[in-house]
């Protein structure tokens, strides 16, 4: 979705969201077999795209039910 989104032309955000906050979502990384996280990040950072941990870059993942 992201090579799509970036191959047109005019301006262009690309965001890879790194799912490392086991106590508030699923957390997987490089080493899971399920997700291929590792192709993705990779891509990511050889393509300069925009990589945000949802530990350390967001102070909400869900917000709380009314």
């Amino acid at each position: 979705m992201l090579q799509w989104t970036v191959a047109g032309s005019g301006a262009r955000f690309a965001l890879f969201v790194h799912h490392d906050d086991a106590a508030r979502e699923f957390a997987y990384d490089r080493t899971d077999k399920l997700q291929q996280f590792d192709k993705g990040w990779d891509e990511a950072v050889a393509k300069g795209w925009t990589v945000v941990s949802m530990k350390n870059d967001w102070k909400t993942v869900f917000p709380p039910a009314k």
